[in-house]
């Protein structure tokens, strides 16, 4: 497996260009199973999460077309020959049980395996399927599989209560509820920006939707949806990320594209560290004020709180911050594992469950060092940024899943790092 190098070498300056948000193009994608006409949706990220998706749409008669270097997908769902999402393409990514929603509401049956191979309790689908009862599908959880089937007429509209707020189970009733007879009402919905930009690609086909980026969503359903052409969101986990990079070196970085409104709770934690962020119309501007930065608390929150996918990242600049920081994780269970990677560079940090207190030290140490999950991946390559030698990250396919051309991005603005091929093994 691929290695990535970093040598700790002082301020970044620059621009970095964010791309298109993973997680808003993997709901987008299954969106073209809604309409028999062309979607095309520009502005999309180069990750492999959205090579799976493709796969695994390609696997059910849609007709996928990366164009403009990846940067565009145009996507067809004229003539499925499948109605079944194998687990071999599902397992590899959780976003794939939102081609069930989709396929049940515009052809009235789906069988979808259950994603990761998990059975439900962590990160639960049974809000995504609670939905769909509610709306009249039959389902039968059977060898791993969810059989799907709508009454003869179709879905019809529901008041749906989810009981917890959930971005993947709101999506994949949102898009059911398009094509469903009546009015469909989502209480507790998420509303995340990618919620957002999902209810506005769905107008642009012509469904009737009101009050996304609210708790309450209500969707009158039609009885088709045309094509459309789309551009992705922004990613706010992309620009997060690179906004600490200045923030963890010092230095000036401007974040093309980005905007204050995406990332709220986290540009005011980041002026309560010290960490100057300035919006203009080509993006965000970050600096580091004079000195080390402050200790701040954090506890993540769904949106428009303090995201998850940007408490790793957060950690990494805390542990050189002067004084204590707690953060508190309240959306995944054992999402603190890059904290004994960090530890392994110098860290003082404390893990106790759901919280973790990082006591911030002078300086990081250059270390060899193994990535977790996606966000910790890139967490560790922000910390051997600052940190004094090298630092070498293992098990780097997970950065490939979320963010693209993290590289070459990073030594745009200065940094010491590259990407180390794994040599093949000669008998």
């Amino acid at each position: 497996m691929d290695t990535i190098l970093v040598r700790g070498n002082g301020p970044l300056n620059g621009e970095i260009p964010i791309a298109g948000a993973k997680n808003a193009c993997l709901t987008l994608m299954p969106a073209t199973l809604l309409t028999d006409e062309p979607l095309t949706l520009t502005n999309a990220p180069r990750l492999s999460d959205i090579r799976t998706m493709t796969a695994l749409l390609q696997s059910l008669g849609a007709e996928v077309a990366s164009l403009q270097d990846g940067q565009v997908l145009a996507l067809s769902s004229h003539a499925l020959t499948s109605h079944r999402a194998d687990y071999d393409i599902v397992r590899k990514m959780r976003a794939s049980i939102l081609v069930l929603g989709p396929m049940l509401a515009r052809d009235g049956h789906a069988v979808v395996s259950l994603p990761g191979g998990c059975a439900i309790g962590a990160r639960p689908v049974d809000l995504h399927l609670r939905a769909l009862e509610a709306m009249g599908a039959e389902l039968d959880l059977r060898d791993g599989y969810v059989h799907a089937k709508a009454p003869a007429s179709g879905l019809k509209g529901a008041v749906i209560d989810f009981p917890l707020v959930s971005v993947g189970a709101t999506e994949n009733a949102l898009m059911a509820a398009t094509l469903a007879r009546g009015t469909t009402v989502l209480n507790n919905a998420a509303r995340e920006p990618e919620i957002v930009d999902l209810a506005r690609c769905l107008r642009r086909m012509g469904a009737q939707i009101e009050g996304e980026g609210t708790s309450t969503i209500t969707v009158q359903g039609v009885d088709r949806l045309g094509g459309a052409t789309h551009p992705v969101v922004t990613d706010r986990i992309e620009l997060g990320t690179y906004m600490l990079a200045p923030a963890i070196c010092g230095g000036e970085v401007t974040c093309l594209g980005g905007k204050i409104e995406l990332v709220q709770a986290f540009c005011e934690k980041l002026d309560e560290a010290g960490i100057s962020v300035c919006e203009s119309e080509r993006g965000l501007t970050v600096s580091r004020r004079n000195g080390r930065v402050n200790a701040v608390n954090v506890v993540t929150e769904p949106f428009p709180g303090f995201p998850t996918d940007l408490q790793a990242q957060m950690m990494a600049l805390l542990c050189t911050a002067e004084g204590v920081s707690d953060l508190e994780e309240t959306i995944f269970e054992n999402r603190f594992m890059h904290a004994p990677e960090l530890a392994r560079m110098g860290a003082r940090i404390e893990v106790h469950g759901g919280h973790a207190r990082v006591t911030g030290v002078d300086k990081l140490r250059g270390a060899p060092v193994m990535a977790t999950d996606l966000r910790a991946s890139v967490s560790l390559i922000l910390a051997g940024l600052a940190a004094e030698g090298e630092t070498v990250v293992s098990r780097v396919y997970h950065l490939d899943r979320g963010y693209e051309k993290v590289v070459s991005k990073l030594r745009g603005v200065g940094a010491d790092i590259e990407r180390i091929k794994e040599q093949p093994i000669h008998d």
